[in-house]
């Protein structure tokens, strides 16, 4: 019988060996976290398809030294790309990556301990469930609440729907109808499909003057399903939209939900955090009465992408949902929380840890101030931009994004102002120090600043409202010659 040799078989490292290895990518972390400042939001996009191609290849047969490897992924590719981590970055909805989370992210990693049912690693678990904890506090759910960490918004958006889906539809689940809003994240559609949940079964309903959903147009459309021999199940609200970071009107829709038994689902992936400082939880009224609510602490904790979180009202609806058992599993128990008894994973990593440890490191009070201060950013570049020439705001900060258009008697068409407020944006992004991006909003393309960063402060604002304005003068210029 063939064996290989001893030495090749050996995937372990010596003490010496795992210290200079993490070393090496501490090293390199640091200081490109250092540059971060220094280097453009934007990286070179030129080549980037031929680069691509040049990098597709088979598995190597033998291994290479880990420097070899690290040089490329940050001298090179890590680069080309947008700058999330920059301070500067303002475009879409910002994602965190607080330092304290790297950490957490490489403990549990290097100690691998298995956390998805309770008995494998009891003090582990109950950590996550503190951080769980900490989240329904902070929203002010009740103590029945449970909930689970996720890949991000859209997986709780899927387990939140299959959920509604269980309670209120059974096995009938053709007759189920969802509402959403034409604001609502595309993410919601994507996993009502994944839960059964047809397209044609899922109702886009109209939003005022400010993008907030129309109470009036949601209960004319649960009377019309009704009246057809549907059956409406659920409506989602959304805690600050994409698009232009509106609020519907959630106390209105939970109303609603109540008194037409539909399961209520508040989307706070965006700006559910905010209701954690209680001079902004006005802002999100309501919020607390929800049936489930998603939320992103990759967004509002500042953490890595990849840190969502499901919280649900009625804990045991989401144990029903996922409960199970096997020959070789351990008992359930009902005690302490159990992570693969409230959601779809039983093979699963140590999500909870980069939250724990995080809030553990910084404390509430920081947080708090943090997002009390993003927002104050927000309404204070907001009412800068507002008296640039030519801005026309359409969205000011109910959060902390606002949305606006260029407008002047050069840019006759909403053509001429799409092309001219999609420029805008170009050119403040090419400068390098402030990414920030539109999005088409029923025909009209909005350009937008969401303040979302841990690293952005005044001085990144500063620079912001500077640029707009530098670079809307330029355009109208050039527009009003060409006219």
């Amino acid at each position: 019988m063939h064996t290989e040799p001893a030495d090749l078989a050996n995937l372990d490292l010596s003490p010496a060996d795992m210290q200079a290895m993490g070393n090496l990518v501490v090293a390199r972390a640091v200081g490109h976290l250092a540059a971060l400042q220094s280097t453009p939001i934007l990286g070179e996009y030129a080549g980037i398809e031929a680069l691509c191609r040049d990098l597709r290849e088979g598995a190597p047969e033998h291994g290479a030294a880990l420097e070899s490897l690290l040089a490329p992924l940050f001298d090179d590719w890590m680069p080309r790309a947008f700058g999330t981590a920059h301070a500067g970055y303002m475009a879409y909805i910002p994602g965190g990556g607080v330092y304290p989370a790297a950490l957490a992210d490489f403990i549990a990693d290097a100690a691998n301990r298995y956390t998805g049912v309770w008995q494998a690693a009891p003090a582990l678990v109950q950590l996550e469930a503190n951080a769980l904890d900490w989240l329904r506090n902070w929203m002010q759910f009740p103590d029945a609440a449970r909930g689970l960490f996720t890949t991000g918004g859209s997986m709780a958006m899927f387990n939140a729907i299959a959920c509604a889906r269980e309670r209120l539809l059974g096995n009938d689940i053709r007759s189920g109808v969802l509402y959403v809003s034409s604001q609502t994240h595309h993410c919601v559609v994507k996993a009502a499909k994944l839960a059964g949940i047809a397209h044609d079964r899922v109702r886009v309903v109209e939003v005022d003057q400010d993008f907030r959903m129309r109470v009036d147009a949601l209960e004319r459309a649960i009377v019309a399903d009704r009246g057809a021999g549907l059956t409406p199940f659920m409506v989602f609200s959304t805690a600050g939209t994409t698009n232009t970071g509106a609020v519907d009107p959630i106390d209105a829709v939970a109303d609603v939900a109540a008194r037409e038994h539909l399961w209520h689902h508040v989307d706070g992936a965006y700006g559910g955090f905010f209701h954690m400082v209680p001079e902004l939880r006005p802002l999100l009224g309501g919020l607390s009465r929800a049936d489930s609510l998603t939320l992103d602490p990759h967004k509002g904790m500042f953490l890595p992408y990849g840190t969502g979180a499901l919280l649900v009202r009625d804990g045991e609806a989401l144990r029903a949902l996922h409960s199970s058992t096997a020959g070789y599993l351990p008992d359930n128990q009902s005690e302490f929380y159990d992570p693969a008894q409230y959601g779809p994973d039983l093979s699963r990593g140590f999500p909870g840890l980069r939250v724990w440890l995080t809030v553990k490191f910084f404390g509430a009070a920081k947080y708090r101030a943090a997002l009390a201060e993003k927002r104050a950013l927000a309404v204070w570049a907001a009412e800068q931009v507002a008296q640039i020439p030519g801005v026309v705001m359409d969205a000011m900060p109910q959060l902390s994004l606002f949305a606006f258009h260029l407008q002047s008697p050069a840019l006759a068409t909403l053509a001429a102002q799409n092309t001219a407020t999609r420029a805008l944006m170009d050119r403040v992004t090419a400068r390098g120090e402030v990414m920030v991006t539109g999005a088409m909003v029923g025909e009209r393309f909005l350009a937008r600043v969401c303040v979302l960063s841990f690293r952005t402060r005044r001085a990144q604002m500063d620079i912001c409202v500077r640029q707009l304005a530098e670079e809307t003068a330029l355009l109208l210029a050039e527009a009003a010659k060409h006219a």
